[in-house]
């Protein structure tokens, strides 16, 4: 059993090392400070009683996983906001942003536009509406509401595992039925 200051003083020697490696992985200051820190977290929230000769191996697999865990949510939002974004003129506009000023916006662009964004929204929405209840659910905290795993796992009252499983299979079934009515990703 370690103690909470053996703990911190782990974290204080592989802080400078851990951001570098993750800095070197994801190539955005940003992101990388915020890998580093979520698993510094996890770390002391789920194996902070462990040895202390145990931290070294537990934080790099909870390091590289949370590496992982970003490059899965950027494929996944950058796919989604390739699609949406086809429908604005606006390049800084987030695509959730824009789905609602679609709604409410008086059109500057031609009626067919209009039309076609309009009904390839309805397309989406609809699409999303058929999910599985638990597909609908995990596919919305995650991709719209922007919650990381283990938020949603906790909000859904499953494991994380699910709610992975879930997301991929929410993505691969709204990706093959928008392909099937001739919306390319």
């Amino acid at each position: 059993m370690s103690s909470p200051r053996q703990l911190s003083t782990f974290l204080e020697n592989v802080e400078r090392r851990a951001f570098k490696q993750a800095m070197y992985a994801v190539r955005d200051e940003d992101a990388a400070l915020d890998i580093v820190q979520d698993s510094m977290m996890k770390l002391a929230e789920k194996y902070g009683d462990r040895p202390e000769e145990e931290f070294p191996m537990l934080f790099q697999r909870i390091l590289q996983n949370t590496i992982r865990d970003y490059y899965r949510r950027s494929k996944v939002r950058s796919m989604w906001t390739t699609l949406l974004s086809a429908f604005s003129s606006e390049e800084d506009q987030d695509p959730l942003e824009m789905l609602q000023s679609l709604q409410t916006h008086e059109g500057s662009s031609a009626p067919e536009s209009e039309l076609q964004t309009s009904q390839t929204l309805t397309i989406i929405e609809n699409e999303i509406k058929k999910l599985p209840a638990r597909q609908r659910e995990a596919f919305i905290m995650r991709y719209w509401e922007d919650m990381d795993v283990a938020e949603t796992a906790n909000a859904m009252g499953c494991s994380e595992g699910s709610v992975k499983t879930h997301c991929s299979r929410a993505t691969h079934t709204l990706a093959s039925a928008l392909l099937a009515k001739g919306i390319s990703l």
